[in-house]
């Protein structure tokens, strides 16, 4: 993938980021660099989760480990990134929402598309 198809997808996953704060009570992103911000954090802790524990307990995964580490990730990234706010219940909730987003509009990263690379070799 080239450079512009990374910006692409960092711009939809800080869209969909948008769309989540105004769903999830508990979960405020303060406006759309803050929400590109938090994309690249999300996208950084993920590929760094992955790394430590193995595709496992991929943020991005599916079933409960996944689930609650990509919480957990959501919720650390608003420690990183100002202007946003993060309750436990809003990670919690907004990794719901993102999942079901995904679900419909995948959203992948660039650390994500050299993971699926090294997957399929």
């Amino acid at each position: 993938m080239n450079f512009l198809g990374h910006v692409v997808r960092f711009i939809i996953a800080a869209i969909v980021l948008m769309v989540v704060s105004w769903i999830v009570p508990g979960f405020a992103v303060g406006g759309f660099w803050s929400a590109l911000m938090l994309a690249l954090v999300i996208a950084l802790l993920g590929w760094v989760v992955e790394g430590i524990f193995g595709k496992r307990v991929n943020p991005f995964g599916r079933g409960i480990v996944g689930f609650i580490v990509s919480a957990l990730v959501i919720w650390i990234g608003q420690y990183v990134v100002d202007h946003v706010h993060v309750s436990l219940l809003g990670a919690v909730l907004a990794a719901l929402v993102i999942g079901i987003i995904d679900l419909f509009i995948p959203v992948s990263t660039p650390f994500d598309a050299g993971r699926r690379s090294k997957d399929h070799s």
